[in-house]
């Protein structure tokens, strides 16, 4: 590498396996991309993160050509004072803001003659704390939004809201049902029922969450994992906001290997039983049902689901997690025994059509041509694969923006159907909402349907996802060159 002409870029990935993992694929993009890019990757990790912390290990022993990655090490006993608290995450990342600015000087005067000059900061939708310090040290800021453009105007129009028209946005949550407001980032009038939990919270967060959105417009760019045949409208009302920096939308960005898991042997066996059990059965005939990293449920809600999978009359492959002890800040675990909140003699009644699993090796299952439909926590990172392989979604939202991506997924863009778009659980996971089994049948019935709408739409879009990622003229191959040649001509 010609040290004139090359960058280094240090990215920032806001502590979350889904976003370290969506921020490590965007920079294996860059690289493949240009020659002249080399990537820092700073790591943090949420103290009681196991997975996380053995994906950075995993990442740390890996040879990849131009990238890196430093673990930051901050004061672990202070971190761990937030943990009560429901603003936890800004918390933690705002106590990081030193460490990161102690590596990030260490870069700069550790450069030898020929090396690349540092370009600027990449920092996650969560990590704007880092744009003060990327801007003490003198270089700019981009930000890398793993999340939907429409989420991305919403947060921006709220901001808006609160800082020039002086409304308290919190106010929604006091007439959340029948009320509605009108976005040009949406066709349709958006339901107060679906605005995230933090929007609402009357004691800090609400505040914390929409100061992300006023740090959005110090970057000189918004990196946004979405694709402009997906969210044209929501894009087109953006670039035409000139209040807002430029908008790159580059996805999807996917990692599609299943490699986040570190105890590989454990894996490795689980993923091979799955997909034989999958084998077995026909195209298009299985409903997978997978909650994300922290989805779980209590034993009144398992129930309902095991009575409504039945009833459907459907095979099905359930990833079915214990949920941690009410006051405990922890991720759920496998069950030794999942028969102790099942109805009494389901395992033996469905053994023939439906298999119950910890664990979910998610992008092997979702590529497998036996998978007709996905009910999903309506994950951003889970919508996109779905997209991928062109498997119909039915929608669970439970927590963060989630419920705004079920409302996009469904009213929006059509290519899902509706179980719940309004559930979701508070900052300790826990909610008084219970779906009924009749709800969750008639929404895998509706979900399995062979030739709907939604399942034509899915199609559809499967081939135009790929077609954006391609050489020579996809959309988003396209917006992200652009990014890299911006980026370039405006280092410092």
């Amino acid at each position: 590498m010609s040290g004139s002409s090359s960058i280094e870029l240090i990215f920032i990935a806001s502590p979350g396996i889904g976003h370290l993992v969506s921020t490590v694929e965007i920079a294996r993009r860059m690289i493949s991309r240009s020659d002249h890019i080399q990537v820092t990757v700073l790591i943090m990790i949420l103290p009681f993160d196991s997975t996380v912390k053995a994906y950075a290990q995993t990442l740390a022993a890996s040879n990849i050509e131009r990238i890196r990655f430093i673990q930051v090490v901050g004061n672990e006993d202070e971190s761990s004072e937030f943990v009560a608290s429901k603003n936890y995450l800004s918390l933690f990342i705002e106590s990081q803001k030193p460490f990161v600015k102690k590596i990030a000087v260490e870069l700069v005067k550790n450069r030898c003659v020929g090396d690349p000059k540092l370009g600027g900061f990449v920092v996650d939708m969560f990590c704007t704390a880092m744009i003060d310090v990327a801007a003490e040290l003198g270089f700019p800021s981009y930000v890398y939004f793993t999340s939907s453009a429409s989420f991305l105007g919403l947060m921006l129009h709220l901001q808006r809201l609160r800082d020039e028209e002086d409304v308290d946005v919190t106010q929604y949550g006091d007439y959340l049902e029948g009320a509605v407001f009108k976005l040009s980032r949406f066709h349709h009038p958006i339901p107060a029922t679906v605005l995230p939990s933090v929007v609402l919270d009357k004691d800090g967060a609400s505040k914390l969450f929409l100061d992300h959105a006023k740090r959005f417009r110090k970057a000189k760019g918004i990196l946004v994992n979405t694709m402009m045949e997906l969210e044209s409208f929501a894009i087109d009302s953006l670039v035409l906001d000139n209040q807002s920096p430029q908008i790159y939308p580059v996805g999807p960005i996917l990692n599609l290997q299943n490699d986040t898991n570190n105890n590989h042997d454990y894996s490795n066996a689980k993923e091979s039983e799955i997909l034989m059990w999958l084998d077995q059965h026909p195209p298009c005939s299985v409903v997978f049902l997978c909650f994300g990293s922290l989805g779980s449920f209590g034993p009144e809600q398992v129930q309902e689901i095991a009575r409504g999978l039945e009833a459907s009359g459907n095979r099905f492959l359930w990833s079915l997690r214990r949920p941690p002890p009410k006051d405990e800040v922890a991720f759920p675990t496998e069950y030794d025994n999942p028969e102790v909140v099942l109805p009494d003699g389901f395992l033996t009644r469905t053994s023939k059509v439906g298999k119950i699993i910890g664990w979910a090796p998610q992008v092997s299952v979702l590529a497998h041509p036996a998978i007709g439909g996905f009910v999903s926590h309506c994950g951003w990172n889970s919508i996109l694969e779905s997209l991928w392989f062109g498997v119909p979604l039915a929608t669970w939202p439970l927590y963060a923006e989630q419920q705004v991506n079920a409302f996009e997924v469904v009213r929006e863009l059509g290519i899902a159907v509706e179980i719940s778009l309004d559930y979701r659980k508070d900052f300790r996971m826990q909610t008084k909402k219970l779906v009924s089994a009749e709800e969750i049948e008639r929404g895998i019935k509706c979900l399995m349907e062979e030739d709907s709408g939604v399942r034509r739409k899915m199609r559809t879009m499967k081939e135009t996802s790929r077609a954006a990622m391609m050489k020579g003229g996809g959309s988003s191959y396209t917006w992200l060159g652009r990014f890299i040649h911006d980026m370039m001509d405006s280092a410092p």
